[in-house]
């Protein structure tokens, strides 16, 4: 490969995890896969699943920590550093078959089997096993790529179906095709950068590609598949190439549990056709972990709490000065509630958050806005605020005939929904007004430096009226006690009274 190109290998991502970030077991039958991927808070490996191999891993995403470890990134940082690297695009690179990971094992025909590969069945409704994939497909009117998240249901050897039913782009390029009457090329990658994930779940009016290095953050290897003119990454685990045939929605897919944790029914999809799989010599498959009762243990829930956030802070930075955090909690399926924190500089601007996070395509239901000092990733914070800076009379933003997102089984067969916003900001204060004493947050009293100079009393008080804890600092006090007596000795002479802050003075 180009030695300019950086090569992603999962692999080695997986040994960079410590091991309360990965869980390795031996032999694993294909049925206990599930049951060992639920509520795991670490990735899990699988030497040899179904008693043999090949390798296959789960959850690798399904952590804030790692999808940030694959950003060279922190939790609390990972948005900006998303919106960092969307900012500067990177070079797509097409290398040839020989340099191209993927391609190092080619199966064509009777050999590209669907049921060679550790596929596992997820969920006890599931309709079969699943695959979780990255889509890949082009957009004949412009040539750009177009890229998403996809489930694959095993439906024999070569064969698969795939939901299309929700609106999104692979859907109306499909449509499209169909119209035609003309078989729609499409390849799927199972095993890559988590990064590559993340940009699969964008909605962005790009080339997607574009957008996958871009998040990458350096040049892009991609590789023209064997069967298609399509690019996929070069440095994936595996390709499974193929098309999906003209005939539209006509066969059943489904039941799935889906990413907000419930099932979705038995639907009527396109099929999708393999033409060949290639991967690695020693690939991994992975396997995407999705719904059930731990949704913020999920592949997919992190995703879609990380494209939320991104998407919600482009929309709310146009609307207020000081954007300070987001944060999509992914026990929610990492869509519907949002939290943003911000400094106000002028009335109304919470409520100018809530209409941009409604307004954007995140298909937001929930938010709930605070101030700098409330740590919106802390649910205790949180809820403290919701307790003791909210009224409902008062703070809720209520819309309602909001587009919604069909899955929502809180809709009831509706096509529009209801959305809620919580203004728990405290009164915005003007030039020079100092908060009242209810709304300061208690904090335990600070200690001088060992080098701070000491005065008595009475020159401490001198300088100005002082809180008991200034009063310890000034004096040099580590007790207390001493200074209770004095004051108590001053006051008996009238000579101290206080304000209505509660500091101590000398009496004038």
């Amino acid at each position: 490969m180009n030695p300019n190109l950086e090569q992603f290998r999962l692999r080695r991502f997986l040994d960079a995890l410590g091991p309360e970030q990965l869980q390795r077991h031996g032999v694993t039958a294909l049925a206990d896969v599930a049951v060992a991927l639920e509520g795991a808070a670490a990735a899990q490996f699988f030497a040899q699943p179904g008693g043999e191999g090949p390798e296959l891993v789960g959850n690798v995403m399904g952590s804030r920590e790692r999808v940030a470890q694959a950003f060279g990134s922190t939790p609390g940082d990972l948005v900006t550093e998303v919106l960092r690297r969307l900012r500067k695009a990177q070079p797509i690179v097409t290398v040839q078959r020989a340099d191209a990971p993927v391609q190092e094992v080619v199966l064509e025909g009777d050999a590209a089997d669907l049921t060679q590969l550790p596929v596992h069945l997820q969920h006890e409704l599931d309709g079969a096993p699943y695959i979780g994939a990255i889509d890949f497909s082009r957009d004949p009117s412009n040539g750009w790529t177009n890229i998403g998240v996809r489930r694959l249901m095993l439906r024999g050897r070569r064969k698969a179906g795939v939901d299309l039913v929700a609106p999104s782009d692979m859907r109306a390029l499909y449509l499209g095709y169909a119209q035609r009457k003309q078989p729609m090329p499409v390849a799927f990658v199972v095993g890559a950068n988590p990064i590559d994930y993340v940009a699969a779940t964008m909605r962005m009016p790009v080339d997607e590609m574009g957008l996958l290095a871009s998040l990458r953050g350096a040049p892009l290897g991609v590789v023209k598949c064997i069967t298609s003119d399509l690019l996929v990454p070069a440095d994936a685990e595996y390709v499974l190439e193929g098309y999906l045939d003209e005939r539209g929605h006509v066969d059943p897919e489904g039941p799935y549990g889906e990413f907000l944790g419930y099932y979705g029914g038995v639907k009527r999809n396109p099929v999708f056709h393999l033409t060949a799989i290639t991967h690695r010599r020693d690939p991994v498959f992975q396997t995407l972990t999705i719904s059930g009762r731990n949704m913020d243990r999920t592949d997919t829930a992190q995703l879609c709490a990380l494209r939320t956030e991104v998407t919600a802070w482009q929309s709310i930075q146009l609307a207020v000065r000081e954007l300070k955090a987001v944060y999509a909690s992914a026990a929610t399926g990492g869509m519907f509630n949002l939290r943003v924190a911000l400094q106000q500089r002028v009335p109304g601007e919470a409520r100018n958050a809530i209409a941009a996070a409604f307004a954007c395509q995140a298909n937001i239901k929930h938010v709930f806005v605070v101030d700098p000092d409330i740590d919106i990733f802390s649910d205790a914070e949180m809820e403290w605020a919701l307790a003791t800076r909210f009224q409902a009379g008062r703070d809720l933003v209520a819309m309602d005939g909001m587009r919604a997102m069909p899955l929502d089984p809180s809709l009831r067969g509706a096509r529009a929904g209801s959305k809620l916003g919580f203004d728990l900001t405290l009164p915005l204060l003007a030039p020079g007004e100092q908060r009242s004493m209810e709304y300061l947050v208690p904090t335990p009293p600070q200690v001088a430096p060992a080098d701070a100079p000491v005065r008595s009393p009475e020159v401490a008080l001198a300088e100005g009226a002082k809180t008991f804890a200034e009063l310890m600092r000034a004096t040099g006090s580590r007790d207390g006690r001493e200074l209770v007596r004095w004051l108590e000795s001053q006051g008996a002479e009238g000579r101290l009274d206080r304000d209505d802050r509660g500091r101590w003075r000398l009496r004038s």
